[in-house]
């Protein structure tokens, strides 16, 4: 590791030795830069300032996403000050730079997350990211033979508003907004892919040519990365599809036209290949005519140390299926950051999901910790309780003060906290937070019973393998229902339909036994009918994603939802299912 990357580790150690003081300073300056904006005002306005914590908590209610809605649409349109409140600025002092989309995951509609340009924000952020990437380096030295990466970046998303702000992903930031500057050379001098191939604007088109750039300069792969595991997983289950295409682009030295159908990334592309390279297709094809799935990554990839990408939460099912691709190549966990701020550092980063512990960022946010009741899926009243005051072994939902405009905003993330780190405190990802009072099914009940489902189902369906699924909560049925969708990897022919409805049954009694103790009592009391499975055909989830990214959604921050709550992508599915049986049936 360099001098510099040890230099911004000892920093990031030396916030989570005096935690609290960290805290007190960053609320201090978030009130002394922004205390006169137009939202604080509403609630601040009769305090003498300076407004302490206590003050600041008492008198500031905690916030979601739809109490910023209005002024978010009116700096989306280009007004920034509010006229009947004497011109204060909206939400932030500092000048607005842009506009970060969130996943926008159950429902498909990504919300607009301001980016002010504020200077102690990006001091943070820089700091994070640069120590993410050091603590990495530190385990696996990247070497002068193997220093790329294969990177499943896709920042082509870019939209403008009404007032001529750009809205992104937030991992497209440095390709947009600084095209030739530091960051986004360091990014694109990393990636074996050139810049077009990030900036496309077709997903499917984009994961094959980063797959045909991988392969052409195999011995130069040092790490393979995505944001997420679900998107490693596609990009995987593409190769296992396309891959014959992909030698015979190789032998010829460049991409078909029928399947690469932007020219400006075929030509990018064809520049990376360099002319046909017969060797390369020949090598590669008698590795992948095999078949032999199983370490895949090592016999493409011989020089590669690790793969990175976030395994926790809703992506911890995806985990088996990379693990099974890697082998012993390590899988490596990701950080926890969000589009409203930064949050947490994961610093030991070979730990497989069901162990990996965050380390919260003290200087990165105000951050507040809202008791859960994971019994009652709900939160215990309305009194947070700050950093220095969590207790080991509970579970809360995160609240942050950002630098960028939120106050006392409810993230939606429930997190455990598991122990400390000097003084900060280490948080595990649990789940989302349940939307309303009637989901009576969270994303951990569904996660936990599908795990079961999976063994049972390869049990009883010999090779059955589910590569995803969702579900969805029907208020409009009569008693309530929910509803499970299932794609299996090799489909489900028509003269196999009622084979796999018998053994399916089989299994769906066990899946609605796992579903959590909520859904169990209400099951008990009839306000519930029984559960309804559908197989969906394959390639289902992949038009959810492409849905997605057509409503804005950012193919790169992309999570395939475990709950919808958009009605036409239900019915999609829907239409999409080969069968469908109940678990009483």
């Amino acid at each position: 590791m360099t001098a510099g990357g040890g230099e911004i580790i000892k920093k990031l150690e030396d916030t989570t030795r005096d935690a609290a003081r960290h805290q007190s300073e960053t609320l201090r300056y978030i009130l002394q830069h922004n205390g006169g904006v137009s939202y604080l005002r509403r609630y601040l306005g009769s305090y003498n300032e300076p407004v302490d914590a206590d003050t600041f908590r008492s008198a500031v209610p905690l916030s979601r996403y739809e109490d910023y809605a209005d002024y978010i649409n009116k700096m989306a349109d280009g007004v920034l000050a509010d006229e009947n409140d004497g011109g204060r600025p909206l939400l932030s002092v500092d000048p607005l730079t842009c506009f970060f989309y969130s996943s926008g995951t159950s429902s498909m509609k990504p919300k607009l997350i301001p980016y002010f340009d504020s200077k102690p924000a990006k001091e943070i952020s820089a700091m994070a990211h640069q120590g993410s990437f050091a603590n990495v380096g530190r385990l696996f030295p990247p070497r002068p033979s193997a220093n790329k990466a294969l990177w499943f970046l896709y920042a082509g998303n870019v939209a403008e508003t009404k007032g001529g702000y750009k809205a992104m992903a937030a991992t497209s930031s440095p390709l947009h907004n600084d095209p030739k500057g530091s960051s986004s050379s360091r990014l694109l001098s990393a990636c074996v892919s050139p810049r077009e191939v990030i900036l496309g604007t077709d997903v499917e088109q984009q994961m094959y040519c980063h797959l045909l750039c991988g392969l052409r300069n195999s011995d130069l792969i040092h790490s393979i990365r995505a944001p997420y595991a679900s998107g490693l997983a596609r990009a995987f289950r593409l190769l296992e599809a396309k891959w014959e295409r992909i030698c015979e682009d190789l032998e010829n030295g460049f991409p078909a036209a029928e399947i690469i159908t932007d020219a400006v990334m075929r030509e990018s592309v064809s520049e990376i290949l360099s002319g046909p390279r017969p060797d390369l297709s020949n090598k590669f094809r008698a590795i992948l005519r095999e078949k032999s799935w199983e370490g895949i990554v090592r016999k493409l990839w011989p020089n590669v140390g690790y793969v990175r990408c976030i395994t926790t939460g809703t992506m911890f099912q995806y985990y088996e299926k990379l693990r099974f691709y890697a082998r012993d190549v390590p899988i490596l966990g990701g950080d926890y950051f969000s589009s409203e701020c930064s949050i947490a550092l994961n610093f030991d980063v070979l730990q497989p999901p069901e162990l990996t512990r965050y380390t919260m960022i003290p200087s990165a946010a105000y951050f507040e910790f809202l008791p859960f009741d994971m019994d009652r899926c709900c939160c215990s009243g309305s009194r947070t309780l700050d950093l220095s005051s969590v207790r080991v072994g509970e579970f809360y939902e995160l609240i942050v003060t950002t630098y960028r405009g939120f106050y006392r905003y409810r993230l939606g993330d429930i997190v455990k906290v598991v122990g400390h780190y000097n003084s900060s405190p280490q948080v595990e990802f649990v789940m989302r937070a349940p939307k309303t009072s009637g989901d009576i099914v969270t994303e951990r009940d569904l996660m936990s019973a599908m795990g079961g489902f999976r063994v049972v189902a390869r049990d009883v369906m010999l090779s059955a393998e589910v590569t995803d699924f969702t579900s969805f909560f029907d208020l409009e049925a009569e008693p309530n229902r929910l509803k499970i969708f299932l794609e299996l990897k090799d489909g489900c022919a028509q003269s196999e339909v009622e084979m796999i409805r018998t053994k399916l049954r089989k299994c769906c009694s066990r899946l609605e036994d796992d579903l959590g103790g909520i859904y169990k009592v209400m099951k008990a009391r009839g306000e519930v009918s029984s559960l309804l499975v559908s197989i969906v055909q394959p390639g289902s989830f992949d038009s959810l994603l492409e849905m997605a990214v057509e409503k804005g959604v950012p193919a790169t921050q992309y999570k395939p939802p475990k709950i919808l709550r958009d009605c036409k992508l239900v019915e999609f599915l829907e239409m999409s299912a080969i069968l469908t049986i109940t678990a009483d049936s």
